[in-house]
């Protein structure tokens, strides 16, 4: 049926003029409603805005699946991302993927805080989940926007990051020597205190990365090789090491209970990454240029390195030399009292 004359002497339009887009309307007159109808077909056929592609009907843990296939092999950290998402994806209930709002995260993110979640995990499960629709979108898997590209993160307060005065250094290696069985505790803490290398970095060491005043970092967090200029004589004790020892064992834990037998006061989460964060302080401190401190530590992002600036010692001094309280200095001479 396409037009038809109703018992009132309206007509009547029904038009499809593709499957899945039909028309309906009711017009006064014949005309009206032949115009229509040729409108009706002559808007489908010059500019269509129909798809004849099905919707996605694929669940959020089904896209998690497609991720992890295709993508979750080029992380350092992929299976267990993979069983974070598995967990968040049951924990929003498993929707249907493009079917998922920011609204819904939001929800899910505030009964979670209730419940005493910390903020960051959280930050950080948005920031996973947003990575499964854009890096499928990108591979051309999906051909929808990001449901929760507009869904901000939690506003952390950022913490301190601790360092350690030379005294805590002077005591903290006291207590290495004195309780700890195996020597590779004392050399890996030291290659870190003066590397400022992450733990795993400085555990994986070899003796070939060892050599010309340099030791060579190759399984990074970032995924690149660095090299960084030591002291002959720490060169000559970490070579020797290796000569009595052998490699180096995983000794971390070792040194996270050694760290807390010493009492030296620490923020949570904090143990150990505590000489990385030495060793940036003090070269901050010292006068190092950010950038170089930078590279030194491998960050790909110049923001995580700039946490240290507010230790450089001309940091914010230029308020007071270049502030406007020097052009009046004669009020303040003046002042009463």
């Amino acid at each position: 049926m396409a037009i038809e004359q109703l018992p009132d002497g309206r007509w009547r339009v029904d038009v499809e003029p593709i499957k899945g887009k039909r028309f309906r309307k009711t017009l006064k007159t014949k005309g009206e409603a032949q115009r229509f109808e040729a409108t009706c077909r002559s808007k489908l056929i010059e500019t269509p805005t129909w798809s004849l592609k099905p919707t996605d009907r694929r669940r959020l843990s089904e896209l998690i699946d497609r991720w992890a296939m295709l993508h979750s092999h080029t992380l350092a950290d992929g299976d267990a991302r993979r069983r974070l998402l598995d967990e968040l994806a049951k924990a929003l209930g498993d929707p249907v993927a493009i079917r998922l709002t920011g609204n819904a995260y939001a929800e899910y993110r505030a009964k979670a805080l209730a419940a005493g979640a910390n903020p960051k995990t959280l930050n950080n499960r948005l920031g996973y989940l947003r990575s499964v629709y854009n890096v499928l979108r990108q591979l051309g898997d999906i051909d929808y926007a990001n449901p929760l590209e507009n869904t901000r993160p939690l506003r952390l307060q950022e913490k301190e990051l601790a360092y350690l005065t030379s005294a805590q250094v002077d005591h903290l290696f006291a207590v290495i020597h004195g309780r700890c069985r195996t020597p590779h505790v004392a050399m890996v803490a030291a290659i870190c205190l003066a590397t400022g290398a992450r733990w795993g970095e400085a555990q994986a060491l070899t003796p070939e990365r060892v050599r010309d005043g340099l030791v060579t970092f190759a399984n990074t967090k970032g995924k690149r090789v660095r090299s960084i200029p030591i002291d002959p004589l720490l060169q000559q004790r970490i070579l020797g090491h290796f000569k009595h020892h052998g490699t180096f064992s995983n000794c971390l834990n070792s040194f996270d209970q050694t760290l807390a037998a010493s009492k030296i006061p620490l923020p949570a989460g904090q143990s150990s990454h505590v000489l990385r964060h030495t060793f940036a302080s003090r070269f901050v401190m010292n006068g190092g240029n950010i950038l170089t401190l930078q590279r030194i530590l491998g960050h790909q992002s110049l923001a995580m390195t700039m946490r240290y600036a507010h230790l450089a010692p001309d940091h914010l001094q230029d308020a007071v030399r270049y502030g406007p309280v020097s052009d009046f200095r004669q009020f303040f001479d003046s002042w009463p009292g």
